[in-house]
Formats: C-alpha cells, sequence, structure tokens
C-alpha cells in the first residue's frame, strides 16, 4: 500500500514527506492501483542494517532505484537494466566523536548554551510535538494507549507524561498529517524525547529558560545513546528516548550532573530489551513504557537506589553504560533484526 500510494500520489520532491499532500479522493486511485499491479515484498542480505531497492517494470522497461544506510541516501538508480548512478562506497561510516558526545559534555552544554542559539528548533519541537500529542488524545488513533493510560492510571502529572507522549505517536503511526520534530531521524523518538519533559514543565511551573535547558538536555542525551546504536536496529529507539526525557524531569525537579546520569544508567537498565519491529501501533505503548522507566530511574536516585556496575549490561559510569547499549543495538541484535524482517515479510 505504501509503495503503491508513493507510486500513484507521491511528490519525490517532499523527501519524507513524501506522502503529505495526497488527499482523500486520491485514495481510490491507489486502491485501483493496488488492484490491477503485481506488487512483491522480499527481503534481500546486503550487510547493510537498512537497504532498500525499488523495481518497476512495464512490458520491456525496467527502472530501479536503491536507497542504503538512511532514509534519502539515493545510491543507485538503473534504467533498463543499466546503471545511471553509482554512489554506492564501502567506507565505513565514522563513529560519533566521543569527546564531544559525553554526558559530562553535554551537561557542561546544557548549563552554559545561548538560548538564542537553539530556541527555533525548540519552539518549533514544542510546537508541532505538542500539538500532535493533544490530537492523539483527543481522536481515535491506533490503540488509543495514551487515553487508556489516563483511565487505567488517573490524572497525575507521571501519567500525563507517558500518556501524552503515547498519544504522539498514536497519531503519528495510525495517519494523522500534523508534522512532528524528530530525534535521531526518528518521529516517535522527538515526541518522546520532547513531550513528557513539557507536560512536567508545565506541571512545576518551571520558567521557559528551565524548559529550554531540559528539552536541550534530553535531545543531546537521546542522540547521545542513538549514536553507538546507529540509524536503524532491532533495539527500540523509544528506549533511549525514554531515558533521555528522565535525564530532562530530574533537570526540571533541581536535579544536577549526579542525579542526571544516575536516571539514564537506571532507566537503561530497566528497558534495554525491547526490540523494534517496525512503525505502527504497538510503538505507543513501547514509549509510555520507556518514558515510565526514565521517570523510575529518577525516582530511584531520589530514595538513594541505583543499579551497579556488573549488574547486567550496567558499567562503571554512565558513558561506560551508553557504549554498552550501542554493542548490544548495533551488534547485538542482528540476527534479531534478519528474524523480524523474515516473520513481517511472511
Amino acid at each position: 500500500a505504501a509503495a503503491a500510494a508513493g507510486g500513484v500520489c507521491g511528490n519525490e520532491n517532499k523527501k519524507l514527506e513524501v506522502l503529505s499532500e495526497i488527499e482523500s479522493e486520491d485514495i481510490e486511485r491507489i486502491k485501483g492501483y493496488l488492484g490491477q499491479a503485481d506488487i512483491k515484498v522480499e527481503y534481500q542480505e546486503t550487510g547493510h542494517t537498512f537497504d532498500l531497492s525499488v523495481c518497476v517494470y512495464k512490458e520491456h522497461s525496467q527502472a530501479s532505484v536503491r536507497i542504503t544506510d538512511y532514509h534519502t541516501n539515493i545510491v543507485q538508480i538503473e534504467k533498463n537494466w543499466e546503471l545511471i548512478r553509482d554512489d554506492l562506497k564501502d567506507e565505513k561510516i565514522e563513529k560519533a566523536n566521543r569527546d564531544v558526545l559525553s554526558m559530562e559534555n553535554i551537561w557542561e552544554f546544557v548549563r552554559c548554551a545561548d538560548i538564542e542559539d537553539v530556541k527555533e528548533t525548540l519552539d518549533k519541537q514544542i510546537e508541532c510535538n505538542m500539538k500532535i500529542a493533544r490530537e492523539g488524545i483527543r481522536g481515535n488513533y491506533g490503540a488509543n494507549i495514551g487515553s487508556i493510560l489516563l483511565k487505567m492510571e488517573g490524572d497525575s502529572v507521571q501519567v500525563r507524561a507517558k500518556a501524552m507522549a503515547a498519544a504522539g505517536s498514536d497519531a503519528r503511526m495510525n495517519g494523522c498529517g500534523l508534522p512532528v520534530v524528530i530525534n535521531s531521524g526518528s518521529g516517535n523518538q522527538g515526541i518522546t524525547c520532547s513531550v513528557p519533559v513539557l507536560v512536567y514543565g508545565e506541571s512545576l511551573n518551571c520558567d521557559i529558560e528551565k524548559i529550554y535547558r531540559a528539552l536541550l538536555l534530553s535531545n543531546l542525551t537521546a542522540i547521545y545513546i542513538k549514536a553507538g546504536i546507529g540509524t536503524l536496529s532491532a533495539y527500540c529507539g523509544a528506549v533511549s528516548a525514554g531515558a533521555a526525557a528522565g535525564a530532562g524531569i530530574a533537570y526540571l525537579h533541581g536535579g544536577g550532573y549526579e542525579e542526571i546520569k544516575h536516571t539514564v544508567v537506571n532507566a537503561l537498565a530497566i528497558v534495554s530489551g525491547i526490540v523494534c519491529d517496525g512503525a505502527k501501533a504497538s510503538c505507543a505503548a513501547k514509549i509510555a513504557s520507556s518514558v515510565e522507566a526514565g521517570i523510575v530511574g529518577y525516582y530511584m536516585y531520589l530514595n538513594e537506589q541505583e543499579f551497579y556496575a556488573g549488574e547486567g549490561i550496567v558499567a562503571e559510569g554512565i558513558d561506560r553504560t551508553i557504549e554498552n547499549i550501542g554493542i548490544l543495538g548495533k551488534e547485538g541484535m542482528k540476527e534479531t533484526n534478519k528474524k523480524i524482517i523474515e516473520m513481517m515479510i511472511k
């Protein structure tokens, strides 16, 4: 259905919003194309975690396009079995510079950054991500995880934080056309690391500068954790974003570096087994669990409790723990990724 929608009505110039201009009257055209076209989906093993080739045929003509490693990275174009573009190289993607991406340097930047340098981006994140979260609560999308949480657990700030984030995902995964400001290439991660922080900021009556800095902390922490995992993995990205949201929430409560690093490690130790099996309604429930882990991670520290180095994947210090998460997500879950794709194809 997605391939048919793109082929019939997609606007290739819109990049990740290629389907954003489709109108309701286009649906019948898409259905008609689905009814006559022979569309096959097959798994290919190329060594890349993310590698997608789209091949089309008509009579004696053929064309194909291949994207690799991230969603807008076109590496090959072929027409009538002749390569007319070939940018695929065997260069290894450089690892994120760990001298820059460390928890201590992120914390230093959060405390010292000139808010005017980041205000425009953060304002857009606040506007877009809260708007879709509210729409998710108001409307009927997917499994309605946010609404269920509010009915089941009440209206405390802890519940609202995870319910609003889940609702934003439910809307996004199930037909809402509202835009989202992403994190680490993911709309769901963008929602997860921002909406809970904003809910807490409002509940605690924090001033806007403190909210901006909490968002900086959450966004950068999410990026840091995800950098070691890579753009796409069978490791659920909501886990890293939920732990990052916990860091932002700890900051809004007046927490310093000690509170923040223990919050993140505790959260990662709780939920680092959630798999990614594609974008769909259950993402919202995984987001709710990950945000809750971030909140629990913070309250563990307040109550002088923590997970210690040597307990499972937890290592000495936050940076080594995050490094372990990267290894788990990037290397350890390669076979998991293959099996999940096989299940989906079947």
